[in-house]
């Protein structure tokens, strides 16, 4: 099995509180920056696709956090495709310290229409990119 996508992440001082501890939220930017990199590495620079009238938007987030991550930290976070619908895909992520597992988290984004904001088809073309990124 091939490594998850991954990137980067350093924890400035404006991620963290008072102590220098990475506020809760702020894990969840960092899947969000994983997972728009991953698609935006699969050949799409935006994860909206306004001219098609269609978003993607989260559906639900489940988060479990393991470790804090402090102030100056270097991260790295993971986003790999848990399961693929036509209308919805769920996210694998991770932020690691070095080997450790310090968050993780299970993120379903779902595709609908711009004008209802109802559920509808993945195009084509992102559909079979995340499937072949799967079978990778």
């Amino acid at each position: 099995m091939t490594e998850p996508f991954s990137i980067p992440i350093r924890v400035y001082i404006e991620d963290t509180d008072a102590g220098g501890i990475v506020y809760y939220v702020n894990y969840l930017k960092y899947m969000e920056r994983a997972r728009t990199e991953f698609v935006r590495a699969l050949g799409y620079d935006k994860p909206a696709m306004p001219q098609q009238g269609l978003l993607l938007v989260v559906h639900s987030a489940e988060v479990q956090y393991r470790r804090s991550a402090l102030l100056d930290d270097a991260l790295r976070a993971t986003a790999a495709i848990g399961k693929l619908g036509r209308a919805a895909v769920t996210f694998e992520q991770k932020i690691f310290r070095g080997s450790e597992i310090i968050c993780q988290g299970v993120v379903k984004v779902a595709c609908v229409a711009d004008d209802s904001r109802k559920p509808c088809a993945l195009p084509d073309s992102i559909y079979s990119a995340l499937k072949a990124a799967i079978q990778q």
